[in-house]
């Protein structure tokens, strides 16, 4: 028997009479890696949402944006991307290094579609990527266990109107975000953080 689905999720098939068909998708839509046309879709990608969970089981989940593009597939069963400068307080990244269990979620809302993806991820300050990222002051790789579409019928459709002029890019530099500015941040921020100057 299939450890896909835990016991509370096949109570809930079973009272909705659903167990066949999720039994069905798992058979032909979940996988262990990204096949060619994941990976388009994940490189192109422009954000993404980011699960994790703390010692204690708390969950948490986190927008993480950039240029389309910085989100990579490293092969077939690893994923990495970039973590730029954020709040300080770390809750995903802090909730990678105490368990590494994520889930991902990548969503295109002007052509509705959705990709779920689950797996392990490790975060390194060292890794070969790190230089093409401008800014990133680590990489997180993720090694992807679970791969699997979703139904985009609920996805509500948007238009991007402006991509946010805080990612990081070599043509110019970041600008300051006003809120690092306030005086409850200002005299807290890192020594090295450039809203100092």
């Amino acid at each position: 028997m299939s450890d896909f689905y835990p016991q509370a999720s096949r109570s809930l098939q079973d009272r909705f009479d659903t167990r066949r068909l999720a039994d069905r998708i798992e058979q032909r839509l979940v996988a262990d890696c990204v096949a060619d046309a994941d990976r388009a879709f994940i490189e192109a990608a422009d954000m993404f949402f980011l699960a994790t969970v703390d010692q204690d089981g708390q969950p948490s989940c986190s927008y993480k944006g950039g240029a389309p593009g910085f989100v990579r597939v490293v092969d077939a069963r690893t994923l990495a991307f970039p973590n730029y400068d954020g709040n300080g307080m770390f809750l995903s990244m802090g909730n990678i290094a105490q368990s590494r269990k994520v889930g991902v979620l990548f969503i295109d809302f002007e052509h509705p579609r959705r990709l779920r993806l689950s797996g392990e991820a490790s975060i390194s300050e060292g890794d070969p990527l790190l230089a093409e990222y401008p800014e990133a002051q680590f990489i997180v790789r993720v090694a992807m266990t679970r791969v699997f579409p979703n139904c985009p019928r609920y996805i509500h459709q948007y238009r991007l109107v402006e991509r946010s002029s805080y990612v990081p890019t070599t043509a110019k530099a970041t600008p300051v975000p006003n809120w690092k500015k306030s005086d409850w941040a200002c005299d807290v921020l890192p020594k090295n953080d450039p809203a100092r100057a």
